[in-house]
């Protein structure tokens, strides 16, 4: 038996909850300070009132337990983590703040045997990282790799062609925070909302843009590996224009009281919305037997199409990336080579391994539904 907690009873914590509770040799608790939250889960799940500020509530938690999967703000991380750390407990998150990241990877040196610490792994960073790095690897020298992500709203019907689909403060981190990228061969920081460019998929219009903490520790990965490494926010066209004018123009990007009217200024003015779609595309450029090539992979996942016809595409992709590293823990084919300790990326995990977990199945091609409590 694998005693699990997940913090955090939110859109995606609930999903992640929801879909390692249909394991029957799995203990899943789920932990928030809100009971509203809570009671929306199914009654098969152990809920506990928790607010993860609370240090003496934390350890109470964590005690005894395998795993703890974060699905709280990324400012609650790093004490979540190092709570693990004293317990024992492999960690794992979804966030993308890079300083939440260099903190947790930090804790992990202090990690015992057999203890992971695992952050990242949702969709981007997370599962695209896992899919670029596999892309990358298929090629004797690499030239280009290209991320490109985006959650966006099936039928926009607003100027900014766009719906909330996800945290508003963590979109606005990534249209605010400098982004990673390999220029050269060599690590660098590119602003975000610059790097336009237009493409059609599928015979959809699209757009993509620098944003922040997608790549994940990608770039650090393959430096020196690849000339060219970006990853970019995918949109309708359109998007990028008026959140430029938003943040740059009227100076709402600026750190603190300006940046918090953004987020009210969206929260208040654009709609959520359950019926999104997430593309995913990775393309890499490069030398395979001597000659020039181009291979490209692309998902594309509907909201309810995987798992339950209520959940979102970002929920599903979201949350089975995270289920899925889990389920690689528990198999012991997150630590290789004489690894037994401590921090793994993302783009340390195989595919193959990842996409064997029924969890992975949303990412699968052809589409065919699978449930993982039948594993």
């Amino acid at each position: 038996m694998h005693y699990v907690t997940v913090l955090g009873a939110g859109r995606i914590g609930r999903c992640i909850a929801e879909l390692l509770s249909q394991r029957r040799d799995w203990h899943i608790s789920l932990a928030d300070r809100d009971e509203a939250a809570l009671s929306q889960v199914s009654e098969s799940i152990r809920c506990t009132k928790l607010d993860v500020s609370d240090p003496v509530a934390l350890d109470a938690a964590l005690a005894g337990q395998d795993a703890v999967i974060s699905a709280c703000q990324f400012f609650d991380n790093p004490q979540i983590a190092q709570a693990a750390l004293r317990h024992g407990t492999s960690y794992f998150d979804l966030t993308e703040d890079v300083s939440t990241t260099n903190h947790v990877r930090k804790l992990s040196q202090s990690a015992r045997r057999g203890q992971v610490f695992v952050p990242q792994c949702g969709l981007a960073p997370g599962y695209v990282g896992i899919l670029g790095a596999d892309v990358a690897a298929h090629f004797d020298t690499l030239e280009t790799l290209k991320l490109r992500v985006g959650a966006l709203p099936q039928m926009p019907n607003n100027a900014m062609l766009y719906n909330l689909t996800w945290s508003t403060e963590g979109l606005i981190n990534e249209y605010c925070n400098l982004c990673d990228a390999i220029k050269d061969g060599k690590p660098t920081k590119v602003l975000p909302l610059e790097g336009l460019e237009r493409f059609i998929l599928d015979g959809a219009r699209y757009e993509a843009f620098n944003t922040s903490g997608g790549l994940g520790t990608l770039s650090e990965t393959l430096a020196g590996k690849v000339n060219d490494l970006t990853y970019k926010t995918i949109r309708y066209p359109g998007h990028r224009d008026l959140m430029d004018f938003l943040v740059h123009d009227l100076k709402l990007g600026e750190a603190g009281p300006r940046r918090e009217l953004l987020m009210r200024i969206i929260e208040e003015a654009v709609p959520v919305t359950e019926q999104d779609v997430v593309v995913v595309l990775v393309s890499a450029t490069g030398r395979k037997r001597g000659k020039f090539v181009q291979h490209s992979e692309h998902r594309r996942i509907l909201a309810g199409s995987w798992w339950r016809p209520d959940w979102s595409g970002i929920q599903i992709t979201t949350a089975s990336s995270a289920c899925a590293v889990l389920d690689l823990h528990f198999l012991g084919r997150l630590l290789r080579g004489d690894k037994d300790r401590g921090f793994v990326a993302q783009e340390e995990i195989a595919l193959d391994h990842f996409m064997l977990s029924p969890y992975a199945a949303p990412f699968r091609a052809p589409v065919t539904q699978h449930n993982p409590g039948s594993a």
